[in-house]
């Protein structure tokens, strides 16, 4: 999963949001409040895959002794790959909402609103960034020809 998809993943899913959220909203409803519990949980999705994938790095590095398992080394980048699915699609339903809701800043309601989305954003974007940087953790690099 390179950047550029999840970047792609993201803007549609955003667009995809804002029309939603502004077809709703023109009939007088408001962006539902985002749970503070959400950006937890985002959050420490975030730590749990930069967690799961330390040891791969500190193996691939040489600096472990431990005997690293090649099945959880597969599944940590495969959790990565999630996580960076999960991020980009998290920032981008929020996004698509906080831009409804900047819009209609005339009402006290949405004041409260734009921060918690723009929080929210914050944490699908950080999940979606420890996704990449766990991949390119678990990333091997090909090994040289010339090489015994």
């Amino acid at each position: 999963m390179r950047a550029r998809s999840a970047l792609l993943l993201g803007l549609v899913v955003g667009l995809a949001s804002w029309l939603i959220w502004h077809l709703i909203t023109r009939e007088g409803t408001l962006v539902p409040r985002p749970s503070w519990l959400a950006a937890v949980l985002l959050v420490a999705m975030a730590a749990f895959v930069v967690g799961f994938a330390w040891p791969v790095r500190s193996y691939l590095a040489g600096r472990s002794t431990k005997r690293l398992d090649p099945l959880r080394a597969a599944r940590v980048a495969v959790l990565a790959q999630a996580a960076t699915l999960t991020g980009a699609a998290a920032s981008g339903w929020y996004a698509g909402q906080l831009a409804v809701v900047a819009t209609g800043l005339e009402l006290v309601a949405n004041e409260a609103r734009l921060w918690r989305l723009a929080i929210m954003v914050g944490a699908g974007l950080l999940l979606g960034i420890a996704g990449l940087v766990a991949q390119h953790w678990c990333r091997v690099d090909p090994r040289d020809s010339n090489d015994d």
